[in-house]
């Protein structure tokens, strides 16, 4: 049973009841006191349901909290991620111009490229209906 009460002490009890209550007021007295057993059980229940909510609340606030500390800390590890590739990409960038200016400054004076002479004059094609020039030699 409930309540640490065992059978004897049960036992014990419905005896001092029936004798103090007698058998007329014996039934009535023990849906009474069903009725109140059941009621603080209820009580009980929804007492012991209310705690268990807030402590799987508490649990889920605390969950929260942890993955919510462990979003700071990714985002925390992103932002000095970000920061060595941006500092890394400028010191890139800064390299590659020191070395566009030190080549720059390296190079010789460009070259004047000398125009080439005249364009030779187009030559002129044989017409392919006119005999050619050899046979015509030989003939005359």
């Amino acid at each position: 049973m409930g309540f640490g009460i065992g059978f004897g002490e049960l036992l014990l009890i419905a005896v001092v009841a029936l004798v103090v209550l007698g058998p007329e007021r014996l039934p009535k007295a023990a849906r009474f006191a069903g009725l109140w057993v059941r009621r603080a059980r209820a009580q009980w229940d929804s007492v012991k349901q209310e705690l268990e909510r807030e402590l799987d609340a508490e649990e889920l606030k605390r969950s929260l909290h942890d993955v919510q500390s462990s979003l700071r800390q990714a985002e925390s590890q992103l932002r000095d991620s970000q920061r060595q590739l941006q500092d890394s990409t400028r010191e890139l960038h800064d390299q590659v111009q020191r070395d566009i200016d030190i080549r720059s400054a390296d190079a010789p004076a460009p070259v004047a490229v000398p125009e080439t002479a005249d364009t030779a004059a187009p030559v002129e094609r044989p017409d392919r209906d006119a005999p050619d020039q050899d046979v015509r030699e030989k003939q005359g």
